[in-house]
């Protein structure tokens, strides 16, 4: 018998080579080749039987009615607007976060419209489909279950029921049987989507695939993977929160970095639609170290508290911790306090944390950060009604953030009566109720406390 030649593929982009190496030269990651068979193509490449011809632009129809709502606002705000006809949509997230939960609402609330869906998946048999179904409530429509990982025969099915929208859970358990390869690796990763893709594309069906993710919080098997789709969705939350957040890292029918709200509750999940409120929930009157800051999510602002302890330390070198944003950002900060205040925070323990559990890395949250240490090194609580935002540079010249009007408004629709923003943002918002306090440089800042 003839040997069986294999080839290696890196984990992360995909790149095939005929022998191992350290690093992938193609992306540069270090110990990502893994042995796999080879693939044989058999037959013409699916595509290439027919010759396209090019359109012209103006020709092309257009496409009001492209996209269907799927009954809960944050999903459709997250994809742009609804789900797009013909999409390859990827959800990934940690196992038991609610990825199959949050699509099997979404199916309930599919079905209810009379739209035709197809649930199909590798990990649960139908009865424990059901069961879960059945926790989530009454289904009115009619929602077709398969439990089925041959590629092969769901491609048969697809276009036997010519299904709306499709949902594949997991992609990492289907396989293809003329690959060698063990369902979950990078060729039958990465030849699954693409027989999905041509699916979606053909036959005008919205495709969604689950993803599971690795202990480095990206997706399992090729990154070529995320190139291949449309829009990827990323559902994140701490273990021991309620909350959800659904994220867009990807979309080419709609802004990226928008988030959608969920709660985890007994029967499925809930969407929140002021997550402002739900995130300020708890949060401790007239304490020291404790301020609201009005953050950007795509383009929805979002009101989070960000609390500070700062306290002599009993080491020789003394501790700095930083939970929801960048540990280097806030040790910038601090020595930026240091330079242009001449507070001493060399000799001082220093603890950041955004509060509920989100993670903010966007310049405006400067402010509140240095307002947070202030208020906590002279231990000074800062009024209940003032919100901040804005960046801090090295020289501390506080500089405008984008979209200043929308998070003031949003404060404003909050109750909160006092922003302390840039100089240059306060100079350009007009139409407001609240008392705006423009600032230029951290010393201006240090005054609020004197």
């Amino acid at each position: 018998m003839a040997k069986q030649k294999n080839v290696f593929f890196c984990k992360e982009c995909g790149y095939e080579a005929s022998k191992w190496m350290g690093q992938c030269p193609a992306c540069k990651a270090w110990d990502t080749f893994v042995e796999e068979p080879a693939l044989k193509i058999k037959g013409k490449i699916r595509g290439t039987a027919l010759l396209a011809e090019p359109q012209l632009l103006a020709e092309v129809s257009g496409a009001e009615n492209s996209r269907i709502t799927t009954g809960f606002q944050e999903m459709d705000r997250v994809l742009g607007g609804g789900i797009v006809i013909g999409s390859l949509v990827l959800v990934g997230g940690d196992p038991g976060i609610g990825k199959s939960t949050l699509l099997l609402q979404i199916c309930m609330k599919l079905t209810d419209k009379k739209h035709r869906v197809l649930y199909i998946s590798g990990e649960e048999s139908l009865q424990q489909i059901k069961m879960r179904a059945d926790r989530l409530g009454v289904f009115k429509g009619d929602l077709l279950l398969l439990s089925e990982t041959n590629l092969d025969n769901i491609e048969e099915i697809i276009r036997k029921n010519k299904p709306e929208i499709v949902i594949v859970d997991s992609i990492q358990t289907m396989y293809k049987e003329d690959i060698g390869a063990a369902p979950g690796s990078v060729s039958q990763v990465r030849e699954t989507t693409s027989v999905l893709m041509h699916l979606a594309k053909g036959l005008g069906i919205t495709i969604f695939i689950v993803g599971h993710v690795t202990k480095e919080g990206v997706v399992a098997g090729p990154r070529v993977l995320e190139h291949m789709v449309d829009t990827v969705l990323y559902f994140e939350g701490e273990d021991k929160a309620s909350y959800r957040i659904l994220r867009a890292v990807k979309n080419r029918f709609g802004s990226t970095n928008e988030i959608g709200v969920f709660e985890m509750q007994d029967k499925g999940l809930r969407e929140v639609l002021n997550p402002s409120e739900f995130m300020l929930q708890g949060k401790p009157e007239d304490e020291p170290g404790s301020v609201v800051v009005a953050s950007m999510e795509g383009t929805r602002p979002i009101l989070v508290e960000v609390q500070a302890l700062v306290c002599q330390t009993n080491f020789n070198m003394p501790r700095r911790t930083a939970a929801g944003t960048d540990y280097n950002r806030v040790n910038l900060l601090m020595a930026v306090l240091e330079k242009r205040i001449g507070i001493q925070m060399s000799g001082m323990d220093a603890y950041v944390n955004v509060a509920g559990g989100m993670k903010i890395n966007e310049p405006a949250l400067d402010l509140a950060v240095v307002l947070a240490l202030l208020s906590s090194y002279r231990n000074l609580a800062l009024d209940e009604y003032t919100i901040c935002f804005g960046e801090i540079g090295l020289t501390g010249e506080i500089r405008g953030v984008s979209m200043a009007e929308y998070r003031v408004i949003e404060a404003e629709k909050m109750g909160f009566r006092t922003c302390i923003l840039p100089k240059t943002n306060a100079d350009n918002i007009k139409k407001t109720g609240m008392k705006l306090i423009g600032v230029k440089n951290i010393r201006e800042l240090s005054r609020l406390f004197t």
